[in-house]
C-alpha cells in the first residue's frame, strides 16, 4: 500500500489531474443536436497580463458554472482566448527598446511590428498558462487571439460592412488626446478624476468703437485701447490659460442681463491681439466663473459644439506631443504646455490683465493607460455612428431580455446608452488592426496642404474623396480613379482594441461564414488533389457554421462592471447588428 505524504503538494496534484482532464478531452464540446448547448467566452485578458485576485474571482465564478452545467447534461463551451492590447502591448514594447535608447521609428513599422509579435509569442502566453494553472475548463482547442489571421477577417469585415452602411465615417472632431501615447482615446478610455487646479481670471481688453482720429488723413481709423478701467475690459475666467491662444470668441449667456450691452460687441485677445467677438450662447453657465467663457473650439468639446453653431475659425495651438505650436507665438512655441501656463500667467500679471487667481477643483480626463491629462484636441479620426446601433440594444434591455446583475447595473447601462455619443475608433500606434482604408497621396497633398495653417471655419464638412480616400477594403488599388496617381498607401492608424473584442461572441466560432470559392493555388494541383482541397474546404466552412449557430448566441457573461461600456454594451450592439441576436 501507498504511504501518503506528510504533506500536500498542490504543484503535483493539480497538474496531474488537470492533464488528465485535457488528455480525456473533457472540456472540448462540439456541435450535438440532440444536447442542449450552454456556452460561455471567457472576457479576453490582455496578452501582456499577469493573474491577478480579480481575474481569479472571475474565472472561478466562470468555472463553477461551466462545470455544473457539465454535469447536469448540457453541451458546455467555455471558450478562453486573449486579447492584443493595442497600446498596452505597444508600450510594453517600446519600452524594451528604450532600454537601447531606440523608438519605434528607427526600426520603422514592420519591423516593429514584428518585434511586438515576437515579445507576444514569448512572454504573452503567462497569463493562459497561469488559468490553466487554476484548473480552469476552458475548451483549450479553441483558444483565440484577437489579432490571430481568422479572427482578423471578422475585424475588417465588421469594418467594411459598416462604412459601406454608412454607420463608420471620417470626421475632424474634437477628440481625447494622450500627448503621451500620441494616440486618440474613446470617452471611455478617458476617465475623469478631480484634480485641484486654479481658476485664472483674465481681462480680455474691448475694442473700441471706430472714431475719427485727428492725425489720419482718412475719415476714421480704427485703434485699441489698453487702458484698463472697468469699462475697458471683460474679465473671462479659464482652468486653461495656455489655450487662449486658440480662442476665437467670448460668450455669455443670452438670459445674462449683465453683458447684453457687450454682445455683439469686440475684444481683443491678450499677447496675440486677435479680434474676438462677443457672442450669445445657451450652452454658457452664467454661475461659473464671471459667466463670461472664452471659445476655443479646436481645444474644448463644449466650445467645438458653439463654434460649429456659430461658425466660428479654429485655431490649433498646441501640438500632438503637448507642446505649443507657432500660433501660441514664437515665446511659447515648443514649450509644454504645463510650462506655457505658468510663464503665460506670469506675462499676463505683468501686463497687469490677470485680475485673480482662485483654488478650483476640477474633473479632468486622463489615460487608462499611462494616466497622463488627456487634451481635448481637433483632429481627424474615424468613427462609429452609435445612436443608430444602441436603439436596438436599448429595448433589449428595457424589455428584459438582457439580465444583469445586480440589477443597479441595469439603470446605469440605459442612462449611458441613452446618452451615447459616436465612438471614435482610430489609435496613432501600429500594433494592431490596420484600417483598411486607402489613400491617394497626392490627392491627399493638395488636401493636406489646405490645412497646414493650423485654422479652420467651421463647421468643416470634408467628403471622403476631397481628403484622397479612394478605397476601403484588403486590396491595394492599382491607381487613383480620380487623378489616375499610382501612388497609394494604406491608413497607418490601426483600429481601437474595443473594435476587435466587441466581436468576441460570435468571431470565436467563425464568423463571418461565407460561401466557398475554389481557391487559385500557386502551384497546379492534380484534378483529384483539387477536388480533395475542395471537399475539405467546404467541409470545414460547413463546420464553422453549424458550430456558430449553435454555440451563438452565448448563454452568461461574467465580467467587471468597469468595463460595461468599454465592452458589455458595445458587444450587444455588435451582436444585434451582424448577428440578429443578443450575444
Amino acid at each position: 500500500m501507498r504511504e501518503l505524504p506528510t504533506r500536500y503538494n498542490p504543484k503535483e496534484v493539480e497538474s496531474k489531474w488537470f492533464d488528465f482532464w485535457k488528455s480525456k478531452g473533457y472540456f472540448y464540446a462540439e456541435v450535438k443536436e440532440d444536447k442542449e448547448p450552454y456556452s460561455i467566452v471567457i472576457p479576453p485578458p490582455n496578452v501582456t497580463g499577469i493573474l491577478h485576485m480579480g481575474h481569479a474571482l472571475n474565472n472561478t465564478i466562470q468555472d463553477i458554472l461551466i462545470r455544473y452545467k457539465r454535469m447536469s447534461g448540457f453541451n458546455a463551451e467555455w471558450t478562453p482566448g486573449t486579447d492584443h492590447a493595442g497600446i498596452a502591448t505597444q508600450n510594453v514594447v517600446e519600452k524594451e527598446l528604450l532600454k537601447d535608447k531606440k523608438t519605434r521609428y528607427d526600426l520603422g513599422r514592420e519591423r516593429f511590428i514584428e518585434q511586438v509579435w515576437a515579445w507576444t509569442k514569448t512572454n504573452g502566453g503567462v497569463i493562459i498558462e497561469q488559468l490553466k494553472r487554476l484548473g480552469c475548463s476552458c475548451d483549450w482547442q479553441r483558444e483565440r487571439f484577437t489579432l490571430d489571421k481568422e479572427y482578423s477577417k471578422a475585424v475588417n469585415e465588421a469594418f467594411i460592412r459598416l462604412y459601406n452602411e454608412k454607420l463608420i465615417y471620417r470626421g475632424s472632431y474634437i477628440i481625447n488626446w494622450c500627448p503621451r501615447c500620441q494616440t486618440a482615446l474613446s470617452d471611455e478610455e478617458a476617465p475623469h478624476r478631480e484634480i485641484q487646479g486654479n481658476l485664472y481670471y483674465i481681462r480680455y481688453p474691448l475694442k473700441k468703437s471706430t472714431v475719427h482720429s485727428p492725425q489720419s488723413t482718412e475719415k476714421s481709423s480704427k485703434f485699441i485701447d489698453y487702458r484698463l478701467s472697468n469699462m475697458d475690459y471683460i474679465v473671462v475666467a479659464t482652468t486653461r490659460p495656455e489655450t487662449m491662444f486658440g480662442d476665437t470668441a467670448l460668450c455669455v449667456n443670452p438670459e445674462d442681463k449683465r453683458y447684453k450691452h457687450l454682445v455683439g460687441r469686440m475684444a481683443i485677445l491678450p499677447i496675440v491681439g486677435r479680434e474676438l467677438k462677443i457672442i450669445e450662447d445657451a450652452k454658457v453657465d452664467p454661475e461659473f466663473g464671471t459667466g463670461v467663457v472664452k471659445i476655443t473650439p479646436f481645444h474644448d468639446a463644449n466650445d467645438f459644439e458653439i463654434g460649429n453653431r456659430h461658425r466660428l475659425k479654429g485655431v490649433l495651438c498646441i501640438n500632438p506631443d503637448g507642446t505649443m505650436n507657432i500660433n501660441a507665438t514664437k515665446k511659447f512655441s515648443g514649450l509644454d504646455r504645463f510650462e506655457a501656463r505658468e510663464l503665460l500667467v506670469k506675462e499676463l500679471k505683468e501686463k497687469k490683465l490677470l485680475e485673480k487667481i482662485e483654488p478650483h477643483r476640477h474633473s479632468v480626463g486622463h489615460c487608462y493607460r499611462c494616466h497622463t491629462m488627456i487634451e481635448p484636441y481637433f483632429s481627424e479620426q474615424w468613427f462609429v455612428r452609435m445612436k443608430p446601433l444602441s436603439q436596438e440594444a436599448l429595448i433589449v434591455a428595457k424589455k428584459g431580455k438582457i439580465k444583469f446583475y445586480p440589477k443597479r447595473w441595469l439603470k446605469i447601462y440605459i442612462n449611458w446608452m441613452e446618452n451615447i455619443r459616436d465612438w471614435c475608433i482610430s489609435r496613432q500606434i501600429w500594433w494592431g488592426h490596420r484600417i483598411p482604408a486607402w489613400y491617394c497621396e497626392s490627392c491627399r497633398k493638395r488636401y493636406l496642404k489646405e490645412r497646414r495653417t493650423g485654422e479652420f471655419r467651421l463647421p468643416l464638412k470634408i467628403s471622403d474623396k476631397e481628403a484622397g480616400v479612394i478605397h476601403i477594403g484588403l486590396d491595394k488599388p492599382k491607381e487613383c480613379p480620380n487623378c489616375g496617381s499610382k501612388d497609394i498607401v494604406q491608413d497607418a492608424d490601426v483600429l481601437d482594441t474595443w473594435f476587435s473584442s466587441w466581436l468576441w461572441p460570435f468571431a470565436v466560432y467563425g464568423w463571418p461564414i461565407t460561401s466557398y470559392k475554389s481557391q487559385v493555388t500557386s502551384h497546379k494541383l492534380e484534378d483529384g488533389q483539387q477536388k480533395l482541397k475542395d471537399k475539405e474546404q467546404k467541409a470545414e466552412i460547413e463546420r464553422k457554421r453549424k458550430e456558430l449557430e449553435y454555440f451563438y448566441p452565448t448563454s452568461t457573461l461574467v465580467t467587471a462592471s468597469e468595463i460595461i461600456f468599454f465592452w458589455v454594451a458595445r458587444m450587444i450592439m455588435a451582436g444585434l447588428y451582424f448577428m440578429k441576436e443578443i450575444p
